[in-house]
């Protein structure tokens, strides 16, 4: 089941995600590269396309391999004293932002979160939204660097973590960058599967190498074959009466 539009169905689905099993397949190189960004920045971006099932066993597998207990994700910062909840007693997940299913709140993204022991998790995405994009990352920008979570992976979707303007405006990446030269942006290369963002979606990339690599002194995680995250989603209608409540 893909998108989940009640908490016991969300629930039961964090319950089934399996963690314990996952091994990310990593390139000496690579995590000699990732780890020095963390060393002379404090900080490792990670870019990804939301709703993917993958994309919290990613999380989870660099977070191991980098011995990280630090963790920065694009969620609502309102959210952060319902996720103080979620992770002290499995509660919290019924507040309405959980539920926009745009993807980037998943059941597997619960399941990991539980998987970090001594886990510190640092929300940056919040504010009105104004139009102006790169104003919005900039501000996103700030909130990682005020919270001073280093060392810390830092997630968000992979048109933010780029570390250079784009046809866009200037992402988050390139912010962090500005302030952190050696700052280096992991990129989710993916291959053939369906995600999910406010409804399914099939795609077909050209990933074809599983697991953490560098080409040209940039860093990539394949997924050649990846699935549609269980994503909370409810009715446009229903958030509305409950955000408003």
């Amino acid at each position: 089941m893909p998108g989940v539009d009640t908490l016991d169905g969300l629930l039961r689905a964090v319950a089934e995600f399996r963690t314990d099993d996952y091994e990310l397949p990593v390139e000496k190189a690579a995590l000699d590269r990732a780890r020095r960004s963390l060393e002379e920045t404090g900080l490792l971006l990670l870019g990804e396309v939301h709703g993917v099932r993958e994309n919290p066993l990613v999380i989870l597998g660099l977070m191991r391999a980098l011995d990280l207990t630090h963790l920065a994700l694009e969620w609502p910062e309102d959210l952060k004293p319902q996720l103080d909840v979620y992770l002290a007693d499995g509660t919290g997940l019924d507040h309405p932002l959980w539920w926009l299913g745009d993807g980037r709140v998943t059941a597997g993204h619960f399941a990991m979160l539980k998987a970090v022991p001594e886990l510190s998790v640092t929300l940056f995405d919040g504010g009105m939204f104004t139009g102006d994009w790169s104003q919005r990352d900039a501000l996103r920008a700030e909130r990682v660097l005020s919270a001073r979570i280093e060392p810390a992976l830092v997630v968000a979707g992979n048109a933010h973590t780029l570390t250079s303007p784009t046809e866009l405006g200037l992402p988050m990446g390139a912010c962090l960058a500005s302030a952190r030269p050696a700052l280096k942006s992991v990129r989710i290369q993916y291959g053939s599967g369906s995600f999910y963002t406010i409804e399914p979606r099939l795609t077909k990339g050209s990933a074809a190498v599983a697991g953490l690599y560098t080409v040209d002194e940039e860093l990539f995680v394949g997924l050649p074959e990846f699935g549609e995250a269980t994503v909370p989603h409810l009715p446009f209608e229903l958030l509305r009466d409950r955000l408003g409540s």
